[in-house]
């Protein structure tokens, strides 16, 4: 090939390309059309969002309302804090269900239950604003100012919880859109897209990466990372898991993120360790991808290294200090001490302290039990809900400040065991019993 030869183009990015050339020339159609019946019609108001948002609802037009939809998106962008709230407001009583037409819906079909009537129903218990919501989903890029839009929402939910029913109409669309069957699980490595990596950093919220340098060290030599892609979002990763293989189960962090121990022949390597799991958006809070990237990523690994034959996790523990800070007085633990001691990990002053945190800890994994009767630590939730076991608690695991401000050091095993997987997950949903190894259960006694 010439220097001045151009090399074939792809055929999905000729695809794509040409799709977003004939959005845009839509999109500008359209953009005329409104832009005439404004004109005509002489509304002040057509600027104003909350305006185009109860046009864009009752809107007919394809091209009119696809660039009417861009235009919604455009301007919810612009929105600063104070206005932000008040377009949430505005979502959560202007675009709400009408009771007295449901209840209306609902005594005609009681009267006559047929399929007219039940369809009118239907249609009045979905509150208008969901049909707003994927309107404006039409605009180019919009499912991700969508998820970006929930965030934010989140964010105003502890001090307004009146606008908790925007947020379950978003919730429930997303666990739609997000469906598993639309969803790509990726190898992440060295050579991936630099927006992808960058991202990688920027998203890590377990152990953070200490910039490239930190990335590529965990990219390499017996690490792995897998991450879930959608394709409306198709260069950020919606969750994404840190894997190492490791000789053995491990008992800290530092070794596996520094890699401050001699590396293991290959053909010790026995154990896949899953030791971060991020998710990246918090506007998809709830929308559970976790559970497949766990299931999916053990069948990728299992192919590439079939020796490897143990699945455990090296997990946080981020709700322990919280809930023993709580328990101070009763229990008589002295969590600066605690803290202190966890540092100088083989003094002799320490192993009071150990065994007795180690036994609070195995306390607050097993007994203490949150909404649904579940585990009240988030992370010993989600593992425990998959169907893992509680395999090993481990002193003085993860020194970093973080780790000693959440769970004074302590960190978890949880172990995959691919024969028990549904047997655990069916009696932890149904009975509440969590599965605990004899070490665990020592701790408890």
């Amino acid at each position: 090939m010439s220097a001045d030869a151009q090399p074939p183009i792809d055929a999905k990015r000729q695809s794509a390309t040409g799709l977003a050339g004939l959005l845009s020339s839509v999109i500008n159609v359209g953009k005329d059309i409104l832009a005439r019946r404004r004109q005509a019609a002489a509304e002040a108001a057509s600027g104003d969002l909350l305006a185009k948002c109860k046009q864009l609802l009752h809107h007919r037009g394809e091209a009119s309302g696809l660039a009417l939809a861009c235009e919604v998106m455009a301007d919810y962008q612009a929105l600063d804090d104070a206005n932000q709230r008040l377009f949430f407001e505005s979502l959560a009583h202007d675009f709400a269900v009408v009771p007295d037409d449901i209840i209306r819906a609902a005594e005609h079909y009681k009267a006559q239950p047929t399929a007219t009537h039940l369809s009118t129903l239907t249609k009045l218990i979905e509150a208008p604003r969901v049909k707003l919501f994927r309107r404006m989903n039409m605009a180019p890029g919009a499912t991700a100012v969508l998820v970006e839009m929930r965030g934010s929402l989140l964010r105003w939910l502890p001090q307004h919880p009146h606008l908790a029913p925007v947020d379950s109409d978003l919730r429930q669309l997303f666990v739609s859109w997000f469906n598993r069957g639309f969803l790509e699980l990726r190898l992440i490595d060295w050579n991936s897209p630099a927006a992808v990596l960058e991202r990688i950093i920027q998203y890590e919220s377990v152990h953070e990466i200490q910039g490239w340098g930190d990335l590529r060290s965990r990219l390499r030599e017996n690490r792995m990372c897998f991450a879930f892609f959608h394709p409306a979002l198709p260069d950020d990763p919606l969750v994404f898991v840190e894997v190492a293989l490791t000789a053995g189960t491990p008992n800290a962090i530092a070794p596996l993120i520094d890699k401050t121990q001699e590396p293991a022949k290959e053909s010790d390597l026995d154990t896949v360790v899953f030791y971060s799991i991020s998710n990246c958006h918090s506007g998809l809070s709830g929308v559970s991808f976790g559970n497949f990237l766990i299931k999916q990523v053990v069948e990728e690994v299992g192919k590439r290294h079939p020796k490897a034959k143990r699945y455990v996790t090296l997990s946080p523990i981020p709700g322990f200090c919280q809930w023993l800070d709580k328990q101070q007085e009763q229990l008589d633990v002295d969590l600066h001490e605690i803290r202190s001691t966890a540092r100088v990990e083989g003094a002799e002053v320490a192993q009071t302290k150990q065994h007795q945190m180690l036994a609070l800890c195995a306390q607050y994994l097993v007994n203490e039990r949150g909404r649904g009767n579940q585990a009240l630590d988030p992370v010993a939730r989600f593992h425990l809900g998959n169907g893992a076991s509680l395999h090993a608690i481990h002193w003085a695991a993860d020194l970093s400040e973080k780790g000693l401000h959440q769970s004074a050091g302590l960190m978890v095993n949880y172990l995959y065991d691919l024969d028990s997987i549904e047997e655990n997950h069916d009696a932890y949903f149904d009975q509440g019993e969590i599965a605990i190894s004899r070490q665990v259960a020592k701790h408890l006694s």
